[in-house]
Protein backbone atom coordinates (compact mmCIF):
# COMPACT_ATOMS: atom_id res chain seq x y z
CA UNK A 1 0.00 0.00 0.00
CA UNK A 2 1.15 3.20 -0.76
CA UNK A 3 -0.03 6.72 0.57
CA UNK A 4 -1.10 9.32 -1.86
CA UNK A 5 -0.15 13.11 -1.56
CA UNK A 6 2.71 11.93 0.63
CA UNK A 7 4.39 15.01 -0.17
CA UNK A 8 1.64 17.20 1.34
CA UNK A 9 1.20 15.25 3.98
CA UNK A 10 4.55 15.47 5.04
CA UNK A 11 4.65 18.95 4.75
CA UNK A 12 2.02 19.20 6.61
CA UNK A 13 2.89 17.20 9.48
CA UNK A 14 6.13 19.13 9.67
CA UNK A 15 3.43 22.10 10.88
CA UNK A 16 2.04 19.76 13.36
CA UNK A 17 -1.38 18.66 11.05
CA UNK A 18 -4.66 19.79 12.61
CA UNK A 19 -8.43 18.42 11.53
CA UNK A 20 -11.40 20.42 11.55
CA UNK A 21 -14.17 18.45 13.28
CA UNK A 22 -17.56 19.90 13.78
CA UNK A 23 -20.96 18.66 15.13
CA UNK A 24 -22.14 18.11 11.47
CA UNK A 25 -18.76 16.30 10.51
CA UNK A 26 -16.11 17.78 8.16
CA UNK A 27 -14.10 16.00 5.87
CA UNK A 28 -10.72 15.72 5.90
CA UNK A 29 -7.63 17.82 3.82
CA UNK A 30 -5.58 16.05 2.59
CA UNK A 31 -7.46 13.60 2.08
CA UNK A 32 -6.94 9.93 2.80
CA UNK A 33 -5.65 8.83 -0.39
CA UNK A 34 -3.70 4.93 -0.86
CA UNK A 35 -2.61 2.97 -3.98
CA UNK A 36 -2.58 -0.90 -3.24
CA UNK A 37 -0.55 -3.46 -5.11
CA UNK A 38 -0.69 -7.20 -4.81
CA UNK A 39 -4.21 -8.08 -4.01
CA UNK A 40 -6.08 -11.27 -5.91
CA UNK A 41 -7.74 -9.69 -8.75
CA UNK A 42 -10.35 -12.21 -8.08
CA UNK A 43 -10.83 -12.02 -4.58
CA UNK A 44 -13.25 -9.84 -2.75
CA UNK A 45 -12.04 -7.37 -0.31
CA UNK A 46 -13.26 -4.86 2.29
CA UNK A 47 -11.27 -1.75 3.17
CA UNK A 48 -11.96 0.20 6.27
CA UNK A 49 -10.20 3.12 8.98
CA UNK A 50 -10.41 3.67 12.40
CA UNK A 51 -8.70 6.04 14.66
CA UNK A 52 -7.16 6.14 17.50
CA UNK A 53 -5.57 8.44 19.78
CA UNK A 54 -1.96 9.01 19.99
CA UNK A 55 -1.14 9.03 23.37
CA UNK A 56 -3.66 9.45 26.61
CA UNK A 57 -2.98 13.53 27.09
CA UNK A 58 -4.79 16.52 26.13
CA UNK A 59 -3.78 19.48 24.66
CA UNK A 60 -3.26 23.06 23.94
CA UNK A 61 -1.68 25.54 21.94
CA UNK A 62 0.37 28.11 22.74
CA UNK A 63 0.28 30.97 20.87
CA UNK A 64 3.17 32.95 21.94
CA UNK A 65 5.47 30.19 21.48
CA UNK A 66 3.34 28.40 18.51
CA UNK A 67 3.45 25.16 19.56
CA UNK A 68 1.62 22.24 21.18
CA UNK A 69 1.48 21.61 25.01
CA UNK A 70 0.20 19.14 27.17
CA UNK A 71 -2.94 20.15 29.22
CA UNK A 72 -4.05 17.27 30.84
CA UNK A 73 -5.00 13.63 30.92
CA UNK A 74 -7.26 12.63 28.16
CA UNK A 75 -10.86 13.43 28.24
CA UNK A 76 -13.14 10.06 28.39
CA UNK A 77 -12.61 7.74 25.16
CA UNK A 78 -14.89 8.58 22.40
CA UNK A 79 -16.91 5.56 20.70
CA UNK A 80 -14.92 3.66 18.60
CA UNK A 81 -16.07 3.56 14.97
CA UNK A 82 -15.55 2.25 11.44
CA UNK A 83 -15.29 3.78 8.27
CA UNK A 84 -15.75 1.18 5.45
CA UNK A 85 -15.19 2.60 1.96
CA UNK A 86 -18.58 3.04 -0.07
CA UNK A 87 -17.31 0.57 -2.78
CA UNK A 88 -16.69 -2.30 -0.08
CA UNK A 89 -16.75 -5.17 -1.35
CA UNK A 90 -15.05 -5.05 -4.15
CA UNK A 91 -12.61 -7.28 -6.52
CA UNK A 92 -8.96 -6.77 -5.89
CA UNK A 93 -8.82 -5.75 -9.25
CA UNK A 94 -11.18 -2.76 -8.81
CA UNK A 95 -9.39 -1.89 -5.86
CA UNK A 96 -5.72 -2.01 -7.73
CA UNK A 97 -6.51 -0.08 -10.83
CA UNK A 98 -7.21 3.47 -9.51
CA UNK A 99 -6.56 5.16 -5.87
CA UNK A 100 -8.75 4.65 -3.30
CA UNK A 101 -10.02 7.87 -1.88
CA UNK A 102 -11.47 8.13 1.17
CA UNK A 103 -13.27 11.70 0.77
CA UNK A 104 -16.43 10.32 2.32
CA UNK A 105 -15.31 10.22 5.86
CA UNK A 106 -15.92 13.16 7.87
CA UNK A 107 -14.67 13.88 11.45
CA UNK A 108 -17.50 15.29 14.33
CA UNK A 109 -17.22 15.84 18.13
CA UNK A 110 -20.87 14.94 18.59
CA UNK A 111 -21.08 12.19 21.18
CA UNK A 112 -24.34 11.50 20.32
CA UNK A 113 -23.96 11.43 16.05
CA UNK A 114 -26.16 9.47 14.73
CA UNK A 115 -25.08 9.62 11.41
CA UNK A 116 -21.79 6.91 11.31
CA UNK A 117 -18.84 9.53 11.81
CA UNK A 118 -15.89 9.12 13.27
CA UNK A 119 -16.05 10.90 16.66
CA UNK A 120 -13.36 12.36 18.28
CA UNK A 121 -12.21 14.64 21.17
CA UNK A 122 -11.18 18.30 20.78
CA UNK A 123 -7.37 18.98 21.38
CA UNK A 124 -6.40 15.74 21.05
CA UNK A 125 -4.07 13.59 18.68
CA UNK A 126 -5.24 10.90 16.73
CA UNK A 127 -3.80 8.25 14.24
CA UNK A 128 -5.75 6.89 11.10
CA UNK A 129 -5.63 3.34 10.53
CA UNK A 130 -5.79 1.99 6.73
CA UNK A 131 -7.12 -1.98 6.80
CA UNK A 132 -7.52 -4.20 4.31
CA UNK A 133 -9.84 -7.44 4.85
CA UNK A 134 -9.92 -10.17 2.62
CA UNK A 135 -13.68 -11.40 2.16
CA UNK A 136 -12.97 -15.21 2.79
CA UNK A 137 -15.54 -17.85 0.91
CA UNK A 138 -15.25 -20.84 3.01
CA UNK A 139 -17.79 -21.49 5.30
CA UNK A 140 -15.58 -21.94 8.28
CA UNK A 141 -13.84 -18.27 7.59
CA UNK A 142 -14.35 -17.29 11.25
CA UNK A 143 -11.49 -19.88 12.05
CA UNK A 144 -9.05 -18.16 9.69
CA UNK A 145 -10.22 -13.61 10.88
CA UNK A 146 -6.90 -13.37 12.47
CA UNK A 147 -5.53 -13.83 9.03
CA UNK A 148 -7.44 -12.21 6.65
CA UNK A 149 -6.74 -8.94 7.34
CA UNK A 150 -3.99 -6.38 7.32
CA UNK A 151 -3.18 -3.02 8.84
CA UNK A 152 -1.18 -0.07 7.97
CA UNK A 153 -0.26 2.92 9.69
CA UNK A 154 0.90 5.89 8.00
CA UNK A 155 2.76 7.83 10.70
CA UNK A 156 3.00 10.99 9.01
CA UNK A 157 -1.21 11.29 9.06
CA UNK A 158 -0.95 11.30 12.40
CA UNK A 159 -2.96 15.02 13.27
CA UNK A 160 -4.66 17.07 16.28
CA UNK A 161 -8.48 17.61 16.37
CA UNK A 162 -9.43 21.05 16.36
CA UNK A 163 -12.80 22.75 16.19
CA UNK A 164 -10.79 25.95 14.87
CA UNK A 165 -7.29 25.78 13.45
CA UNK A 166 -5.07 27.12 15.92
CA UNK A 167 -1.53 27.48 13.92
CA UNK A 168 -1.80 29.98 11.12
CA UNK A 169 0.32 28.28 9.12
CA UNK A 170 -1.87 25.18 8.59
CA UNK A 171 -4.44 27.48 7.78
CA UNK A 172 -2.44 29.16 5.16
CA UNK A 173 -1.37 25.74 4.00
CA UNK A 174 -4.89 24.28 3.60
CA UNK A 175 -6.21 27.58 1.89
CA UNK A 176 -3.18 26.99 -0.50
CA UNK A 177 -3.16 23.38 -1.11
CA UNK A 178 -6.89 22.53 -0.93
CA UNK A 179 -9.11 22.80 -4.30
CA UNK A 180 -12.15 24.05 -2.46
CA UNK A 181 -10.79 26.76 -0.80
CA UNK A 182 -10.25 29.13 -4.01
CA UNK A 183 -12.68 32.09 -2.14
CA UNK A 184 -9.90 32.32 0.78
CA UNK A 185 -7.20 33.07 -1.87
CA UNK A 186 -8.55 35.98 -3.43
CA UNK A 187 -7.73 37.92 -0.70
CA UNK A 188 -5.49 38.45 2.02
CA UNK A 189 -5.15 36.72 5.44
CA UNK A 190 -5.77 39.83 7.85
CA UNK A 191 -8.38 40.84 5.57
CA UNK A 192 -10.51 37.20 6.31
CA UNK A 193 -13.64 38.03 8.75
CA UNK A 194 -12.40 36.89 12.19
CA UNK A 195 -15.50 34.33 12.15
CA UNK A 196 -14.19 32.79 8.97
CA UNK A 197 -10.17 32.57 10.29
CA UNK A 198 -10.07 29.69 12.14
CA UNK A 199 -10.78 26.74 10.28
CA UNK A 200 -14.51 28.24 8.06
CA UNK A 201 -12.68 26.60 4.94
CA UNK A 202 -14.77 23.95 3.60
CA UNK A 203 -12.52 21.27 3.64
CA UNK A 204 -12.51 18.47 0.64
CA UNK A 205 -12.65 15.23 0.46
CA UNK A 206 -14.59 -0.15 15.06
CA UNK A 207 -12.61 -2.62 13.62
CA UNK A 208 -10.50 -1.77 16.21
CA UNK A 209 -11.46 -3.97 19.27
CA UNK A 210 -9.08 -1.75 21.44
CA UNK A 211 -8.34 2.04 21.45
CA UNK A 212 -5.14 1.49 22.71
CA UNK A 213 -2.54 4.64 22.23
CA UNK A 214 -0.16 3.90 19.03
CA UNK A 215 2.92 3.10 20.05
CA UNK A 216 5.30 2.74 17.00
CA UNK A 217 3.49 2.68 13.80
CA UNK A 218 6.65 2.31 11.53
CA UNK A 219 6.86 -1.16 12.41
CA UNK A 220 2.81 -2.82 12.58
CA UNK A 221 2.67 -5.86 11.29
CA UNK A 222 6.76 -6.02 11.05
CA UNK A 223 6.69 -3.43 7.98
CA UNK A 224 9.13 -1.30 8.55
CA UNK A 225 9.08 2.53 7.92
CA UNK A 226 8.97 3.27 4.26
CA UNK A 227 8.90 -0.63 2.88
CA UNK A 228 5.94 -0.71 0.36
CA UNK A 229 3.95 -4.12 1.60
CA UNK A 230 2.19 -6.09 -0.32
CA UNK A 231 -1.18 -7.52 0.89
CA UNK A 232 -1.26 -10.90 -0.99
CA UNK A 233 -0.68 -12.63 2.20
CA UNK A 234 -2.30 -11.33 5.02
CA UNK A 235 -1.40 -11.28 8.10
CA UNK A 236 -2.95 -10.32 11.58
CA UNK A 237 -2.14 -7.33 13.30
CA UNK A 238 -4.34 -8.10 16.08
CA UNK A 239 -7.31 -10.26 17.56
CA UNK A 240 -9.72 -7.69 16.36
CA UNK A 241 -13.78 -7.80 16.04
CA UNK A 242 -15.35 -7.03 12.68
CA UNK A 243 -17.75 -4.81 13.23
CA UNK A 244 -20.97 -3.94 10.87
CA UNK A 245 -20.63 -1.07 8.18
CA UNK A 246 -21.92 1.73 9.12
CA UNK A 247 -24.89 3.88 7.40
CA UNK A 248 -22.79 6.50 4.63
CA UNK A 249 -24.99 9.56 4.98
CA UNK A 250 -25.32 12.15 1.94
CA UNK A 251 -22.74 14.92 2.54
CA UNK A 252 -23.03 18.33 1.20
CA UNK A 253 -20.57 21.05 0.76
CA UNK A 254 -19.97 24.43 3.15
CA UNK A 255 -21.25 27.63 2.12
CA UNK A 256 -18.46 29.36 4.12
CA UNK A 257 -15.51 29.56 2.01
CA UNK A 258 -17.98 31.42 -0.79
CA UNK A 259 -19.41 33.52 2.13
CA UNK A 260 -15.51 34.26 2.68
CA UNK A 261 -14.84 35.01 -0.82
CA UNK A 262 -17.63 37.60 -1.26
CA UNK A 263 -16.12 38.91 1.86
CA UNK A 264 -12.50 39.58 0.38
CA UNK A 265 -13.62 40.77 -3.05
Amino acid sequence: VQLEMKALWDEFNQLGTEMIVTKAGRRMFPTFQVKIFGMDPMADYMLLMDFVPVDDKRYRYAFHSSSWLVAGKADPATPGRVHYHPDSPAKGAQWMKQIVSFDKLKLTNNLLDDNGHIILNSMHRYQPRFHVVYVDPRKDSEKYAEENFKTFVFEETRFTAVTAYQNHRITQLKIASNPFAKGFRDCDPEDWPRNHRPGALPLMSAFARSRNPVSSPAHQNGTEKGETPSVARLRPAAALTLLPPQMLPRTGGSSSGRRAGRRCT
